[in-house]
């Protein structure tokens, strides 16, 4: 049996600001500064489980990513050393059902008409050994033509779940049928589920065959079936990436796998003549979906007062608390059930009862147009990284890291001058005809209007100090002439 991993990882996770920005959201981070982030712990989960099941082959896994991410998670599926059998770009979000319908049209190509098993790429799940067992289970169900999902055994009555209920007696083995999936209740109506045993998280986790889902998502949703199908003959290899034609995947409908496809199949809400059976195994392995600073403080490592604490803090008469900080001193005082966490440019302060609104705080930061919501102040690039170091009227400083063997694009200014100072490594330069070497202390100056580039020959980050002189310094005043990452 051959199972395909296929990871969405498209959410810009907001309820995890400052931290998680829409540029460099919280499935590419490392929960409390751990080895790998959660995407690579995602890939990372079913790391020899072909050794443990005979007649099993774990396939490359099909990344489904936002076109923005996708240096950011092709760099980190090469530092774990995972090929992929397919790094999707979705130009524009649409949830997650158009995302699967691409990934499963992607596995048939290359992969036949094995079983997938979706996982959504930012979740926490700290017994590995009893997720892959359950898999297998799973694995073994949808190999004959039906749909499985894993719904989490609850640990206490949350309201920031939907449940999945199921039929009272398993089917088989595990497996019972799903009669129906539930919105996230009220308080009373969590407890109630809580209490009972035919109600289980929604976690997220499905595994069918792709021919299954194809054949579902064409019965139930036939538009977003065509959209997808057109988007994807029309799109494109670029390097590692496949990209999907962008002007016809902008019309595909906005829809969940939920909505689209699963709560058609559940037996309470069928209205179809179902040709596939929809059944959910138990997850009882440690999940949590790592959806707000409430949940990361619970999974986080606690002291003696209950508080999870992280970078340069120190607390006193400070209880059930999260404290994180990246770049400078928290201190801490009387405080009890408060999330505080500080990054290079903006500080939360909440109320852990009321962390999961400081979505609305990345709203505002929308409305207002600021950079906050969007991007860290250190910035990454396919080439390395930039972090603004200081700003004023016609100026701007920045920190700019190469990475061994990278190059930045040939590219010209209309508006700003740039003087180049390198503090450590070297730097070959282009400035118009010229092509010269900059070792430690030594610099240069690009004029107004002149083609340039700046290369890493060596084998370790160059590291230099870019002072921006003009009248307009944004982003966008880069006309480009050649670019190896095709921008």
């Amino acid at each position: 049996m051959n199972i395909q991993p296929v990871i969405l990882s498209g959410g810009a996770g907001t309820r995890l600001w400052p931290l998680s920005r829409e540029l460099f959201p919280k499935q590419l981070h490392a929960p409390f500064g751990g080895e790998f982030t959660l995407l690579q712990h995602t890939v990372k989960r079913l790391e020899r489980l072909e050794d443990q099941q005979a007649g099993v082959s774990v396939l490359p896994p099909i990344l489904v990513s936002n076109e923005e991410h996708r240096f950011l998670v092709a760099e980190q599926m090469r530092q774990i050393g995972t090929d992929m059998n397919g790094l999707l770009l979705e130009p524009v979000g649409k949830n997650t059902a158009p995302a699967l319908t691409l990934a499963a049209l992607q596995a048939s190509r290359v992969a036949g008409d094995p079983v997938m098993l979706v996982m959504p790429a930012d979740h926490v799940i700290r017994d590995v050994a009893a997720f892959q067992k359950i898999v297998m289970e799973g694995a073994n169900k949808a190999v004959s033509g039906d749909i499985v999902t894993f719904g989490v055994v609850p640990t206490f009555p949350a309201t920031g779940y939907g449940y999945i209920k199921r039929t009272t007696a398993p089917a088989d083995g595990n497996a019972s049928l799903v009669s129906c999936f539930v919105e996230k209740p009220d308080v009373d109506t969590a407890l109630k589920f809580f209490e009972g045993s035919d109600y289980l998280w929604n976690s997220g986790v499905f595994m069918m065959k792709p021919s299954v889902w194809l054949a579902q998502i064409q019965m139930l949703q036939q538009d977003i079936y065509n959209v997808c199908l057109e988007a994807y003959e029309a799109g494109s290899a670029d390097g590692d990436f496949q990209r999907v034609d962008k002007a016809i995947f902008e019309r595909c409908a906005s829809d969940s796998i939920d909505y689209a496809v699963m709560e058609h199949l559940s037996d309470a809400e069928s209205k179809i003549d179902k040709q596939v059976s929809l059944y959910v195994l138990p997850l009882d392995a440690g999940w949590s979906d790592v959806g707000g600073w409430a949940n990361l403080q619970e999974e986080a490592p606690h002291d003696e007062h209950g508080n999870a604490v992280q970078g340069d803090v120190i607390t006193h008469n400070v209880k059930d608390s999260l404290l994180l900080s990246s770049h400078r001193l928290i201190a801490g005082v009387g405080l009890k059930n408060m999330i505080v966490v500080e990054t290079a440019d903006a500080v939360l302060v909440a109320n852990k009862d009321d962390a999961q609104e400081v979505k609305q705080i990345v709203k505002q930061l929308k409305l207002d147009e600021r950079s906050e919501y969007q991007v860290h102040k250190r910035v990454h690039r396919p080439w390395g990284d930039y972090e603004g170091i200081d700003l004023g009227e016609r100026y701007q400083v920045k920190r700019i890291t190469v990475t061994a063997g990278a190059s930045l694009s040939l590219q010209m200014h209309h508006h700003r001058a740039e003087h180049w100072i390198v503090v450590s490594g070297t730097a070959k330069i282009t400035r118009g005809e010229d092509e010269f070497l900059l070792s430690e202390n030594e610099s240069t100056y690009i004029p107004v209007g002149v083609k340039h580039r700046l290369m890493n020959p060596g084998q370790v980050p160059l590291e230099i100090i870019e002072v921006q002189s003009g009248s307009y310094l944004g982003e966008d005043d880069i006309v480009r002439f050649d670019d190896e990452y095709g921008r």
